[in-house]
């Protein structure tokens, strides 16, 4: 494949493909941590069947939900909050000794990368675009997508993020990228024959110019249930303010980043209801969001490999992949890369958090400038 030259257009529907050929397979059956298969094909998530509050606050959901996200810094003239602020930069400030601004370490990076063939892989939400009070309003501006589309002239650059395929498309407007939507449980990436031939689920069809791509799904089986969640949500939650159930094709998310947090006991109680009902769906915790998901061995981090693979770039010594994230879910994607030495995790934090990544950056403006700073580099290491 010509990687200077690669466009990656996004399904709106996948071409109508038959159950047989998207049962999932094998490799994607969940590991005992001693790498021992289970039995069954899907891990059961052992549950109280009480069905009552502390059923979810002895799971520590609520915990989880306040600590999702760091809370809002605001502007007050009173010392006792400028003297918690002032600790709050020096935490900040002491982490980033542990994980340096890639901005900074710039040169660093550039040094490392000469002579290698870098891959760049993005979230969005956080990271390309700033979050926002309404998920369906999170539009990356003008001068990120600019340099969005320059970056994938330099490199094959891709996106993987837990909204829908279809949905971050639209967001980001480009035909030049890869797109891996649902985390990573939907990919549209180039034809490559010794993919197809690893990954039995992905199969051949078409993008919306009629060109042909893989398409990888490794679990469209749970497209019902997954639909009958998603409706049950959306009903059992109607009446709760501010809450969002959002359709993202292979998990739902429910937000709560608008709902007061004395109400957040009933968006996780409602969750809850529901996906006891579920055994083969998890649930995870994002920023100001729970998501319900497939349980199948498969995550942000695999779409990464398939990725490199699809993109004949899995040789260790001489690609360097990155990958800039904000979210939990971007964790999996710089574990595989620190556990592969080959690559750069990027963390997008105004807060301290424990994570995989080896560098951070601020927040969306920052992660722009590093793209910035890539491309410039790019085009004088050519001259």
């Amino acid at each position: 494949m010509d990687l200077s030259n690669h466009t990656a257009p996004v399904l709106t529907d996948p071409v109508p493909i038959s159950k047989s050929r998207l049962g999932v397979h094998s490799s994607l059956y969940p590991y005992t941590p001693s790498g021992t298969m289970y039995s069954n094909l899907f891990l059961t998530i052992p549950r109280k069947k009480t069905g009552v509050l502390d059923d979810v606050r002895s799971s520590s959901w609520l915990d989880a939900m306040k600590s999702s996200s760091p809370p809002h810094k605001r502007i007050t003239k009173d010392l006792t909050n400028d003297l918690a602020s002032a600790d709050t930069d020096v935490a900040y400030h002491t982490w980033m000794l542990k994980y340096p601004s890639a901005l900074a370490c710039f040169d660093q990076i550039a040094n490392f990368a000469r002579g290698k063939r870098i891959a760049l892989f993005l979230d969005y939400d956080g990271t390309l675009s700033p979050i926002v009070d309404n998920p369906d309003c999170a539009f990356m501006s003008s001068a990120m997508r600019n340099v969005v589309k320059k970056v994938s002239k330099c490199f094959p650059t891709a996106i993987i993020s837990g909204r829908s395929c279809d949905k971050v498309y639209q967001f980001v407007g480009l035909n030049e990228l890869y797109y891996a939507g649902s985390h990573g449980m939907d990919i549209v990436g180039p034809v490559k024959e010794s993919v197809s031939g690893n990954y039995p689920n992905c199969v051949r069809s078409t993008d919306k110019q009629g060109e042909e791509v893989n398409l990888f799904q490794p679990a469209s089986e749970f497209l019902p249930m997954i639909q009958e969640v998603l409706n049950s949500l959306i009903e059992s939650t109607k009446n709760i303010k501010g809450a969002h159930v959002e359709n993202n094709k292979f998990c739902v998310s429910v937000h709560y980043r608008n709902v007061d947090e004395k109400n957040w006991t009933a968006v996780a109680q409602c969750v809850h209801d529901v996906i006891k009902n579920y055994p083969r769906l998890r649930l995870t915790h994002g920023r100001k969001v729970l998501e319900i998901r497939p349980v199948i061995n498969w995550d942000k981090g695999k779409a990464v490999t398939f990725l490199l693979e699809s993109l004949g770039l899995n040789n260790c010594e001489e690609v360097l992949p990155i990958y800039v994230g904000d979210d939990r879910t971007d964790e999996d994607a710089f574990k595989v890369l620190r556990e592969r030495n080959c690559g750069y995790g990027i963390l997008v934090s105004s807060a301290p958090k424990d994570t995989n990544a080896l560098y951070s950056l601020r927040d969306p403006s920052e992660v722009m400038e590093f793209l910035k700073s890539l491309v410039i580099w790019k085009k004088s290491s050519a001259l």
